[in-house]
């Protein structure tokens, strides 16, 4: 380096001219030191480039344009490459901190309707035929009594009891009101008479089943029913046939005349039962099962405030929102979070699912190859971006259902940002009108459901009896409603794709989800009646 230092001041040795004495240029020859050096040798390296090209007097003026040239390219060059880059971002949406901007899309005719409805012929028929003839034989001939504990939360205890009251039938016997269990998560105390009509639950079936309230007087033991393994049927299978409980069960109630059903989480098929005995679970499911009139009073006056917040009447939409703590255990899926939160959630995993956490290793290969088959929980802002891409404004007025979400505000903000118009039961109604529902967890669940079922467009995020009852009620009552399912295959591929467009990313939201909007669907082996109830629930018009 000092060897090239040196030759370059030697050539830069030259005694002026008078032309470059009288040129702008001859401040640098001006500067020179004593010696003869050059102080400034980049100015030889433009005189010696730019001399062919431009006048002398113009080169420092020409110095100063290119200079100028190279920065205005350079930031044509910067734009350029983050528009592409923008252009080839998933969904072109900007990320300012934990706010999304999404592009806004034209609102499609269909925003609130279900598209399709009117092409259909279905309707409901499963309701109570009036004038019909009882085949239930008389009191003292039933084959015995049955007893169940409904388990879960409110949903998975309603199914429980359709199930029940199927049973009772298959087997002719008398079907002891339900008890509905303490789960180990909802910490629940409920009665069935807490949150469900009694009275009208027994009418509308006593051409159906014998439903009696409690155990009859003649049985004195009545802690043996609960306690007792000679009481108690255990090892029914998942999904058994009708023909199970004629061969195994009913002979040990004709015996014992009380017997308790345990356990009795979907202890019942779909497609190997009789189709009067499904359509009898449609019947308990969509007619019998009444919440309380308070209970239905409440959720009429939260339908009512969501469709006037603005003042004058408008839709709104239901979303039911999967992301609590529990569900994201559960679902042992990655989700984007601080190495914090990641460690907090390996060792509630590890708490909660000790066999299926093992030492977690396993894990990280099994979330990509289910976010891959689309059986994670959107995020709130995965739902964000895809209801935006369906074209719903930001004014758009959405009910949350769902519980204490996982992550909280920060968690909560991309969505929020995006459609600021975002309530809860909790800020729909004051503490006083929800203060008589929260001594009953199922309570504030019935309001939920109750509001989602009756909103104009209800939006499922994860599966699960909640979001399937609720689809499948929809249709049930007539299916004009939307009722949305997400493709969260489709979802999961397209976020993970960095060169999708917003506008193909638009096109393939809108194309998948036409047929995901909770039309009637044809049945198929191993269908779910509670989500689907086609046949024999439903008849051609």
């Amino acid at each position: 380096m000092a060897e090239l230092r040196h030759s370059s001041s030697i050539g830069s040795r030259a005694t002026p001219s008078p032309t470059a004495a009288a040129s702008p240029l001859s401040f640098a020859a001006a500067a020179d030191d004593d010696d003869g050096r050059d102080r400034y040798p980049r100015d030889r390296w433009y005189r010696s480039y730019f001399q062919p090209f431009f006048p002398t007097e113009d080169l420092h003026r020409s110095k100063i344009s290119i200079f100028i040239l190279v920065a205005v390219a350079f930031a044509v060059v910067i734009s350029v490459s983050s528009l592409v880059k923008r252009l080839n971002a998933p969904y072109l949406c900007k990320k300012d901190g934990i706010t999304l901007h999404c592009p806004h899309v034209k609102e499609p005719p269909s925003l609130w309707e279900n598209p399709y409805s009117a092409t259909t012929s279905w309707k409901s028929c499963a309701e109570r035929r009036e004038g019909i003839i009882s085949d239930l034989s008389a009191e003292n001939e039933t084959n015995g009594y049955i007893f169940i504990h409904a388990e879960g939360g409110l949903n998975q205890q309603r199914i429980a009891i359709c199930n029940a009251v199927a049973v009772a039938k298959i087997m002719n016997a008398t079907l002891i009101l339900p008890v509905l269990k303490q789960d180990q998560i909802w910490k629940d105390q409920t009665k069935f008479e807490d949150i469900f009509d009694v009275d009208h639950f027994i009418d509308y079936l006593k051409y159906d089943v014998r439903i009696v309230r409690d155990i009859p007087d003649w049985f004195t033991d009545k802690a043996e029913l609960f306690s007792s393994i000679r009481r108690t049927v255990k090892n029914i299978p998942k999904y058994a046939p009708a023909q199970f409980y004629i061969d195994n069960v009913l002979p040990r109630i004709k015996e014992k005349k009380i017997m308790a059903l345990k356990p009795f989480v979907d202890r019942l098929g779909y497609d190997n039962v009789p189709q009067e005995i499904n359509r009898l679970r449609c019947r308990v499911n969509y007619h019998a099962l009444k919440f309380l009139p308070e209970i239905e009073e409440m959720a009429d006056l939260l339908v009512s405030r969501m469709r006037n917040r603005t003042g004058s009447s408008n839709p709104f939409m239901a979303l039911h929102l999967r992301f609590e703590k529990g569900m994201v255990g559960l679902s042992f899926c990655d989700f984007v979070g601080t190495r914090m939160e990641k460690a907090l959630m390996a060792l509630y995993r590890l708490k909660e699912w000790p066999r299926r956490f093992k030492d977690g290793s396993h894990l990280w290969p099994l979330a990509l190859q289910k976010r891959k088959e689309g059986r994670c929980p959107l995020e709130p802002g995965e739902v964000a971006v895809m209801l935006r891409a369906m074209g719903y404004p930001k004014e758009t007025q959405i009910y949350v259902a769902s519980g204490q979400v996982y992550g909280g505000q920060n968690r909560m903000a991309p969505l929020r940002n995006m459609f600021p118009n975002l309530v809860t039961k909790e800020e729909l109604a004051t503490k006083l009108e929800l203060d008589g529902f929260r001594k009953h967890v199922t309570s504030l669940a019935a309001l939920d459901f109750l509001v989602c079922l009756k909103s104009d467009v209800f939006v499922m995020t994860h599966g699960g009896n909640f979001a399937k009852l609720i689809i499948g009620h929809r249709r049930y009552m007539g299916h004009h409603k939307k009722s949305i399912k997400p493709d969260k295959g489709l979802m999961s591929k397209s976020l993970g794709d960095p060169y999708m467009g917003w506008a193909t990313f638009v096109e393939d939201v809108i194309v998948t989800h036409q047929t995901r909007t909770g039309l009637p669907e044809e049945t198929f082996p191993n269908y779910d009646i509670w989500e689907n109830p086609l046949t024999p629930c439903m008849c051609k018009t």
